[in-house]
């Protein structure tokens, strides 16, 4: 849920016996979907002229402020959930060297067994959510909700079994077991709010763990899962408190337990297009235990993963607000709109790539000493931020695209693309110049080029082809807006549905 500006005008509308629709002017509630509906050709009455002043441009402006005031909460929460793993980062690195690769060690195989994966799942409930909230279907939030958290606690029992057996299982892949640690040196402002919260307590809680009660590399683990609570438990204070629930919660229903086709056709696909992006790095850090110098590699590509991160804090966030937009507007059977969010947000993600690529530029020299003062680290990592930068020109329009394809719930086509151009271009690319080109450390980088510029041309040719009105029929089939009754209806169509060919523009 996002928090409207303050001169939003909410409409509702209403069809006479004639057919027409007329709209009534209601004060801006916490509810009201997320977007005011902006006047068009087809909303002026039979003989009246649309405002001239309401040109395209003015149209476009005000799309950019909605999903503005949707991405900036979330990129100040995602700067200080960043911040978070940079303190642990920071009380490893106090308990010295093996202590920082192996907590280092155990926050890769988190990410890739654990976290990509619920993660992903969780992506699942964003369209259905969206494109209910805009179809003013609230129930059917409250509902996906409980499917959601279900399927995440059922996806966390094998999770968590595999993480309590993780030393044995290391010590079966790995011989000696240091040789592999030697190698690897629902409202946005209130979300922000616990989030600050949250990380200003994770400070003083690493130090009582970690100094005061002397558990070392533990306590960082357990303050981390003590941060996680009181980020939970300060955003459920907040619903209860705020009471914005009172329209998409009906209570713990045994509706929860049926109906999960929808929401599995979305979230497994989601979980895949995640965790093939994820571990693509994780890959590549394997990769570089096989180059000449293993050691200054992979700690540069710890250094520049890290960079990355960092970066992709500013696009994730467009991209998350751009889902809800889209959602919002088809949910809202107003497929124009939905045309024109994707193309403001499209634009703005080009806007980013460049601001990266200069930000990646400036600081090649000076980045990697605030990690570090090894000359070969510090060459490494100089060498490929300007890479980096030109690979933020591809992923800025690609995890963007990604966001509407979530909106239009179709993230299937989403997994399919990164797929077939992480795995099947970057990667070979990568392995070749890497190791048969003479590029060495320099080459896997430029493999993930590829991947990202080539993810980004066919993000943005399918968007191109997008038809608008069937996305907008296929989410009234999502959320039961053609139903009568308030209970959930059908499932979703397949998503390989054809498009037709017009385009976005």
């Amino acid at each position: 849920m996002c928090q409207l500006p303050s001169s939003a005008v909410a409409y509702k509308f209403r069809s006479d016996q004639t057919g027409l629709l007329s709209a009534v002017e209601q004060e801006p509630h916490m509810l009201t979907p997320l977007v005011p509906k902006a006047p068009t050709l087809d909303d002026q009455p039979h003989g009246q002229e649309q405002n001239p002043s309401k040109t395209h441009l003015s149209l476009a402006l005000t799309e950019a402020r909605h999903i503005a005031s949707i991405a900036f909460p979330m990129i100040l929460t995602g700067l200080l959930l960043y911040s978070r793993s940079m303190i642990s980062m920071l009380f490893l690195g106090r308990l010295g060297e093996l202590a920082l690769a192996g907590g280092s060690l155990a926050i890769g195989f988190a990410n890739i067994t654990g976290y990509s994966i619920l993660s992903g799942l969780a992506m699942g409930m964003e369209p259905i959510c969206g494109q209910a909230f805009g179809a003013q279907r609230y129930k059917l939030l409250g509902l996906t909700l409980q499917r959601t958290v279900l399927l995440l606690l059922l996806t966390s029992i094998p999770i968590a079994f595999l993480w309590f057996n993780m030393k044995e299982i290391l010590l079966f892949f790995v011989s000696p077991p240091s040789a592999y640690l030697s190698s690897n040196p629902v409202h946005n402002t209130a979300l922000t709010y616990c989030a600050t919260l949250a990380i200003l307590l994770h400070i003083p809680i690493n130090y009582f763990l970690v100094s005061v009660l002397d558990l070392g590399i533990k306590g960082v683990a357990l303050s981390g899962i003590w941060t996680n609570l009181n980020l939970v438990g300060s955003l459920i204070a907040y619903v209860v408190v705020s009471r914005v629930y009172k329209k998409t919660w009906g209570g713990v229903s045994s509706e929860c337990l049926r109906d999960w086709k929808s929401l599995l056709n979305l979230a497994v696909p989601s979980c895949i297009s995640v965790c093939l992006e994820w571990w693509w790095y994780e890959i590549m850090i394997l990769l570089c235990g096989l180059l000449l110098n293993p050691r200054a590699t992979v700690a540069s590509m710890g250094i520049l993963i890290q960079t990355t991160a960092l970066i992709y804090i500013f696009p994730s966030s467009l991209s998350f607000s751009l889902s809800t937009r889209v959602g919002n507007e088809l949910g809202a059977n107003r497929p124009e709109k939905a045309r024109l969010a994707a193309i403001v947000g499209l634009s703005s993600s080009f806007i980013l790539g460049f601001l990266a690529l200069f930000f990646a530029v400036m600081v090649r020299k000076t980045w990697a000493t605030m990690f570090t003062q090894d000359p070969e680290i510090l060459t490494l990592t100089s060498m490929v931020l300007p890479i980096i930068g030109l690979c933020e020109l591809g992923n800025c329009p690609q995890t963007t695209g990604c966001g509407a394809l979530r909106g239009t719930a179709r993230p299937k086509l989403g997994a399919n693309i990164n797929l077939g151009c992480f795995y099947l271009v970057g990667m070979p690319v990568a392995v070749w110049l890497g190791f048969f080109a003479g590029f060495d450390f320099k080459g896997l980088w430029l493999g993930l080029l590829a991947a990202q510029g080539s993810c980004a041309v066919t993000m943005l040719f399918v968007l191109f082809q997008t038809n608008w009105d069937q996305q907008a029929q296929r989410a009234k089939e999502l959320t039961g807006t053609g139903s009568d009754d308030d209970e959930e209806c059908v499932t979703l169509k397949d998503e390989t549905t054809q498009d037709s060919t017009n385009s976005l523009v």
